[in-house]
């Protein structure tokens, strides 16, 4: 309980501190307050970090919040006062390294890519290639922000608007490209010949090729043209780019081949053209990363490719 002061005028704050600020705590703590409160006194949730759907839930339900971000919101007999976009003060967050480990990160690929489905846990620990309990910790970290929902049937992300944007969202926040290790390298050829002898080459060492960036992009759902290609492979770069015809480069390059770091990021490989590319949802996450109307080819994935899959 707090009391604020002001000459002849006072306001009791009744607070309810939760270690996590994640929407399922925030609403938890939410109807708690409602049923403490009385009279006049004005409901508050506090943590460490109130999330943003977090801080949606409380201001649908009339209850105040505070973080020590600097975020927060106040609204009663008078007062408003707000603050948001205060970013998460903690550079090592615990939570959300695991929910974007590379393990993790299976689970969500096929959960996004399933759509509108549910699952079952062994069925889709058998899809992602991970254990029964990543699935479980998944499920526990994705449950805590309101994102899924169950029955029956098994379990799934909620809806595209409830649960894939934001869930897209914060997945780019905390990914980076660049934990695949990459190699440059230059073609003489044109643009659609290279492509070619990579998929050739890729067949015959009997290794997985799979196009990224605007290689994908452009197969997918056409936006920018490009002048340079990219691809995930894996097997050793060298080999495949020497079998290609290309040349090592340490400037000025127009095929960079990536290394993933997670087998995961070929989940969901298909098909166009007789070329093989990467998952939407990958795709997606490599081209918010990727210079050059990167994201201007994302959103378009996103919106003609990925909603697609949820409608």
């Amino acid at each position: 309980m707090v009391t604020l002061r002001d000459r002849n005028k006072s306001q009791r704050l009744v607070c309810q501190v939760a270690a996590i600020g994640q929407p399922r705590f925030a609403r938890e703590a939410c109807l708690r307050l409602l049923h403490s409160a009385k009279g006049d006194d004005y409901p508050v949730f506090v943590a460490p970090y109130v999330s943003p759907g977090a801080s949606a839930i409380c201001t649908e339900m009339g209850v105040g919040f505070l973080d020590l971000a600097g975020n927060c919101r106040f609204t009663f007999d008078g007062v408003y006062i707000v603050r948001s976009a205060y970013p998460n003060p903690s550079v090592l967050r615990r939570e959300l390294r695991s929910l974007y480990s590379p393990k993790a990160e299976r689970v969500l690929r096929v959960l996004v890519t399933g759509g509108p489905r549910r699952w079952k846990t062994q069925e889709l620990a058998n899809t992602a290639q991970v254990s029964l309990g990543q699935i479980a910790n998944v499920k526990k970290l994705l449950a805590d922000r309101e994102w899924t929902d169950a029955d029956d049937t098994g379990f799934g992300l909620r809806s595209f608007d409830r649960a894939v944007l934001p869930l897209i969202k914060e997945w780019s926040e905390n990914y980076r490209l660049k934990r695949s290790a990459s190699v440059d390298f230059y073609s003489m050829k044109p643009i659609p010949e290279t492509e070619s002898l990579l998929v050739m080459a890729a067949n015959e060492l009997g290794s997985e090729l799979g196009f990224t960036a605007f290689s994908g992009a452009a197969r997918i759902q056409p936006v920018v043209r490009y002048q340079r290609v990219a691809a995930y492979y894996l097997g050793d770069p060298e080999q495949l780019a020497e079998r290609a015809g290309l040349k090592r480069v340490n400037s000025g390059p127009n095929v960079t081949l990536l290394s993933p770091y997670d087998e995961g990021l070929l989940y969901g490989i298909q098909q166009i053209d007789q070329a093989p590319v990467i998952s939407p949802v990958q795709l997606y996450l490599d081209l918010r990363q990727t210079k050059g109307r990167g994201e201007e080819a994302a959103k378009a994935i996103l919106d003609e490719v990925i909603a697609a899959l949820w409608r």
